[in-house]
């Protein structure tokens, strides 16, 4: 779910217009946006405590079968409040739990968005390490 909630409204959109269009669906849950608490930690592995508020959009759908099966629900959360990224996730996850779609969403889906968030990271992290600035003392300065 990371991978889907990370990934753009736009590239989930292309994926579906390939992977699921003319599947119908309904809205068991229609996008909302409200807020909710992000807890932090001092130092990381310090006590937590109240970060602050963050704006998410969730959503839930209900994937028909057309071959008469059950149906498969998926939900999905996404920072932000872009109403259709979260109603994608939410189809990719209904998706993602149909046995006979389950492989080729995530060969034609999850991994090459995996990759590209990989790639992404990387390039960020690269960027940082360029200008890490190493603080090291030859000489105290202290007259002895």
């Amino acid at each position: 779910m990371a991978v889907l909630a990370r990934g753009s409204a736009a590239e989930l959109a292309d994926h579906w217009g390939r992977l699921g269009e003319g599947l119908s669906h309904d809205r068991l849950r229609a996008p909302e946006s409200g807020l909710v608490m992000v807890r932090g930690r001092a130092g990381g592995s310090g006590s937590p405590f109240n970060l602050g508020e963050m704006t998410v959009t969730r959503c839930s759908v209900r994937l028909a079968d057309g071959a008469g099966g059950p149906a498969r629900v998926g939900h999905a959360t996404v920072a932000g409040r872009d109403r259709r990224h979260a109603e994608l996730a939410a189809l990719f996850d209904a998706l993602l739990q149909d046995p006979a779609r389950h492989d080729a969403v995530e060969r034609t889906v999850i991994a090459p968005l995996e990759a590209a968030q990989a790639a992404a990271a990387e390039a960020r992290s690269c960027k940082a390490a360029a200008t890490k600035v190493d603080f090291f003392t030859m000489v105290r300065g202290e007259d002895t």
